[in-house]
């Protein structure tokens, strides 16, 4: 397009401003239109053109909503909204895949530029996505998808495009931060410290999709796919979430020096036939001089790990309605300047290709509890099976209790695989009374 006729696109843009419609007016909605309305001037001056809320689909219209909007402007139909054809904008917070994935695709292809806090479609189907909006000349931004108001998405996009990330490692669900922290501070046990998380607003009524790590796991997948430039989905992703880490598996931790966190793990390996990639979720011992050991309450970290840059941590709240109206828009700025001048941001990005790499092959470290007879020759078999497995021990503690005694052992790094196999043999040896306790160890010295 010509300097002229970009221009007089721009011009005609700025006398009747951006129109925007958004999906879904609920906690994150109801802050974003909020912002919107308050904030107006500022939108103006940032933009050289007003930021024109013109619709919001929901379900029910005479539902109560934390932002006085008019009336008029509310509509069930939301398919007709993002598809009337003079729309320029629309945010998507209505979460889950359906109809989210319909209705950005008829958005995109109607000729709106998008912004979504979905990370769920992202995980899942972020490829269609963005394949409809590069056919449509059109922006698909998310940076309220993974960990609200901290900006981790655009610096993966762009200030690190012309640098390699090895690795990148986070705490991205504030609500099992905040558990396993309240387990830490105050000693409660899962059950207990859950219950102030939902008293407290933190947790949901049905916390599943938090305290399973099925939310972490799809923010996992959008952060390799970004680090890594390969396409990464929640199914490519190892998940194990918190419901299992009792009381004394924080006790332990804390006498090892080191603390349980729910983390994301994105990894980046060399390979002689060429790079790989692997994606899990789970919990771990961190040591407490690690930045993400200060990690508390219901905030969210992000630890970047890159060959030039070195190493870099994101921190900040990671949920709630204004944080994540903060990145939302954030990202309707941005859309809305791209819009200003027909052009587009930055897409998807897969030119590597890594392949993924399974679970058994990741390089991680155990710590195992056993409660086993307290005679001789006990510790030696243990160790011995140990050996067989090509695993090594780091650290033994033994403890004596009567007639058994419980052994605390930490390996060395191992294969994953070779790790599960040996506690599978050790739940079979007839002096091993029971595996109490299992746990990756994350960071630290060996």
């Amino acid at each position: 397009m010509t300097l002229p006729g970009r221009r007089r696109i721009e011009n005609r843009m700025r006398e009747r401003g951006l129109r925007v419609v958004m999906l879904g007016c609920g906690n994150v909605g109801s802050e974003v239109a909020r912002l919107l309305w308050e904030q107006a001037d500022d939108y103006v001056a940032r933009l050289g053109a007003p930021l024109d809320l013109v619709g919001v689909a929901v379900r029910r219209i005479d539902r109560a909503r934390g932002v006085d909007l008019p009336t008029e402007l509310f509509t069930t139909d939301a398919h007709s909204l993002v598809t009337r054809g003079d729309v320029d904008v629309v945010i998507e917070v209505i979460g889950g895949i359906e109809p989210a994935r319909s209705l950005i695709l008829a958005a995109l292809e109607s000729g709106a530029s998008v912004v979504t806090a979905n990370k769920a479609l992202l995980a899942e189907d972020g490829a269609t996505l963005f394949e409809a909006a590069a056919k449509a000349g059109r922006d698909v931004y998310f940076e309220a998808a993974v960990a609200a108001a901290i900006p981790i998405i655009r610096p993966l996009r762009e200030s690190l495009a012309g640098d390699k990330v090895r690795r990148v490692l986070g705490i991205v669900n504030g609500t099992t931060n905040f558990i396993l922290d309240r387990m830490d501070t105050s000693g409660a046990g899962f059950e207990e410290a859950l219950a102030e998380a939902q008293s407290l607003g933190y947790a949901e009524a049905d916390p599943t999709a938090d305290v399973e790590g099925f939310d972490a796991a799809a923010k996992a997948a959008i952060l390799a796919s970004l680090a890594f430039h390969t396409r990464v989905t929640t199914a490519d992703v190892h998940r194990e979430g918190i419901t299992d880490v009792s009381a004394s598996d924080v006790v332990s931790a804390r006498q090892l020096g080191s603390v349980v966190k729910l983390l994301a793990i994105c990894e980046r390996e060399e390979g002689a036939s060429g790079d790989t990639v692997s994606v899990r979720v789970h919990p771990a011992m961190i040591p407490r001089s690690h930045p993400l050991a200060s990690v508390h309450e219901a905030y969210n970290a992000v630890f970047v790990e890159s060959e030039a840059a070195g190493r870099l941590m994101f921190y900040g709240p990671g949920a709630g309605g204004a944080p994540t109206a903060s990145a939302v828009l954030g990202d309707v700025v941005t859309v809305a300047r791209n819009r200003l001048r027909e052009v587009t941001g930055v897409g998807e990005s897969t030119y590597a290709q890594c392949a993924i790499s399974p679970m058994g092959d990741t390089i991680t470290r155990y710590h195992v509890a056993l409660d086993v007879d307290d005679k001789p020759g006990v510790l030696a078999a243990v160790a011995q099976l140990f050996a067989e497995h090509g695993v090594s021990i780091q650290t033994v503690r033994q403890e004596g209790r009567g007639d058994d005694a419980q052994l605390v052992v930490v390996t060395h790094s191992a294969p994953d695989a070779a790790l599960g196999a040996t506690v599978e043999a050790l739940r079979s040896m007839g002096s091993v009374r029971g595996v109490t306790s299992v746990m990756r160890v994350e960071g630290g010295a060996e």
